[in-house]
């Protein structure tokens, strides 16, 4: 017996719901532009510079009496919190005066105060970030998301027509805009690893939209007459199964990476199931929206539909 999370047949009326998805994506993308201007995105050390060392303690860390050791030595700003289990610490130390030789030497000194009060102590991992080469990583991250928007609309309107594109890249900001309000409004931390999920949430994103777009294309060769309302329904009903397959499965695998992956690949992976979902959510009820709204050839790849049988 297969399994069908999705019965064969569906006759949901997504377009009928555009009004009721504007308003949503309307309100979540405003909240996201509000908490990035007003709370703005905690940066990690790829991007804002400074010194990462990651800890391990014989017994559970006792964060209180670190925090006392590590602010008393002049510093400036050090954060400490438990990473994993409880006797793992990441200590962040914000970019130091003086340049780089100045940068590395935190490291000794953080290593010399913790040996002499703590017993017990290993090093798993240390970084140390300058700041010419956090701010080039955040000019590269910042034209990396660009570019590939850019090439997600050339793609989209080579394939098909430039009123897809509009509403593939439409969607692609969307899901981008959504994902950093999130990581904006929860704190979490903003890294290289997290611009690596965005890019691969372009990529998910538009390979959904991409299969409702086909089904679009075949259904407009098919269906003459049918009024570009009701197509788009069909066509997004016909490619539901899929859709919620794809997503399902991999919430599935995300999901599990997430509970057992460890922190250090928990902020990408948690960008990965939001991505998934706003996504799907995009592919639905985004990009198709936007062809109902400024309409699409009808006449078009006649070539093709006459070659058919």
């Amino acid at each position: 017996m297969r399994l069908r999370l999705v019965p064969q047949d569906t006759h949901v009326g997504f377009i009928g719901l555009r009004r009721i998805a504007y308003v949503i994506s309307a309100i979540a993308i405003i909240a996201s532009i509000a908490l990035f201007g007003a709370r703005g995105l905690n940066y990690g050390i790829d991007f804002q510079g400074g010194t990462l060392i990651e800890v391990g303690t014989e017994g559970p860390a006792d964060i209180a009496r670190m925090r006392s050791t590590l602010n008393g030595l002049g510093l400036g700003d050090v954060q400490i919190q438990e990473f994993g289990a409880a006797n793992d610490v990441l200590i962040r130390v914000e970019q130091q005066a003086g340049g780089d030789e100045v940068q590395q030497s935190v490291v000794d000194i953080v290593k010399d105060a913790l040996n002499a009060n703590f017993d017990g102590i290993t090093y798993r991992r240390v970084e140390v970030v300058g700041p010419k080469v956090s701010s080039e990583l955040i000019e590269a991250g910042a034209l990396a998301v660009i570019l590939a928007v850019v090439a997600v609309l050339i793609y989209i309107w080579l394939r098909f027509e430039w009123q897809f594109s509009v509403g593939a890249v439409v969607a692609l900001v969307h899901d981008v805009v959504l994902t950093i309000g999130v990581f904006a409004g929860l704190g979490l931390e903003f890294n290289l690893s997290i611009i690596a999920a965005i890019l691969t949430i372009v990529g998910y994103s538009l390979n959904d939209t991409v299969v409702v777009y086909d089904r679009v294309r075949e259904n407009l060769r098919k269906y003459k007459k049918k009024p570009l309302h009701d197509l788009l329904d069909l066509s997004l009903n016909e490619t539901l199964s899929r859709t919620v397959m794809t997503s399902v499965t991999t919430l599935l695998a995300l999901s599990a990476l997430y509970i057992f992956g460890g922190e250090v690949i928990r902020g990408f992976t948690f960008a990965m199931i939001w991505g998934v979902l706003v996504g799907t959510y995009s592919s639905i009820f985004v990009a198709s929206p936007i062809l109902l709204a400024i309409g699409v050839k009808r006449d078009w790849s006649k070539a093709a539909a006459e070659a058919r049988p």
